[in-house]
């Protein structure tokens, strides 16, 4: 969950975990800063990204836009550009909006506010199926079984380490989702009983499963240790540069953090802790 490279699966798979080091705003940051829209709260999205953000404004990511936009008084803009090759270009760097909701930290394209929340990928199984008590890759009872899994994603790599691409069955990564969606596929195969369990990023799964998969359970891979890790910090990505933006959406992340981890609650996204190790009950 987030996504993972592409664009939102690419933010979240591929990860180039560079930091950026906090400085002080001197005038070429102030300059950039004023492309931020001082009438608006302008967010770069996907306008088919469920359950992110869909252009009717019913994805999480939508609810976040709100909130942020509610505590800046300002409305929310939409700028709307599939989650593809030249998404940043074409929006967040072209000028024509001034934040990306939901981008993993550490991306080069972007800067980075204060990570908002923490999630990880999971295992998806049928609730009262022979693998319902799995929770980690490396459980006997997944051997010989069909596995779903988003192609090139990073749980590829654990299920190479034990001995479960055999059987499995890949779901493309880089689509536009206005008129193709792996990710609900992925779901109805397990839930049809075409694969008998599936590996998918905790956002997307979490609330997929909550608002329309009853017979499935989401169970949050907190347990795998070897590389490459599972969990992914998710951040607000602004254009390079803007430090004085940046500072103040970390500001508001930081005293609005019980506001956001609400809505992504309600939503059914597996939040974690910051090293991914243990899942966050709804009062944490």
């Amino acid at each position: 969950m987030p996504a993972w490279a592409k664009a939102r699966f690419a933010l979240l798979a591929g990860l180039l975990g560079t930091a950026l080091l906090l400085s002080q705003a001197g005038p070429g940051a102030a300059q950039t800063s004023d492309l931020v829209s001082k009438n608006a709260f302008r967010v770069c999205a996907d306008p088919a990204n469920y359950p992110m953000s869909t252009r009717e404004e019913t994805g999480y990511e939508n609810k976040l836009a709100d909130l942020i936009a509610s505590k800046l008084e300002l409305p929310v803009q939409y700028e709307w550009y599939p989650m593809a090759t030249g998404f940043v270009r074409n929006t967040l760097k072209a000028a024509k909006c001034d934040v990306i909701m939901g981008y993993a930290q550490g991306h080069e394209l972007v800067l980075n506010t204060n990570h908002y929340m923490t999630s990880v990928f999971t295992l998806v199984v049928p609730a009262d199926g022979d693998l319902s008590a799995v929770d980690t890759l490396s459980d006997e009872a997944l051997k010989g079984k069909r596995i779903g899994i988003i192609a090139g994603s990073p749980p590829a790599d654990h299920m190479a380490r034990n001995g479960l691409l055999g059987k499995a069955r890949p779901y493309n990564l880089v689509v536009d989702r206005r008129y193709e969606n792996p990710v609900e596929q992925l779901l109805n195969d397990v839930a049809e009983g075409e694969t008998d369990a599936a590996i998918l990023w905790g956002p997307l799964a979490g609330p997929l499963v909550k608002e329309g998969y009853p017979g499935l359970k989401v169970v949050p891979l907190v347990k795998e240790t070897l590389p490459p890790r599972l969990f992914f910090r998710i951040t607000m990505g602004v254009r390079q540069g803007e430090k004085v933006w940046e500072r103040r959406l970390n500001s508001l992340i930081r005293r609005h953090q019980d506001e956001i981890n609400a809505v992504l609650i309600d939503a059914g996204v597996p939040l974690v802790n910051d090293m991914g190790t243990e899942v966050l009950s709804a009062d944490q």
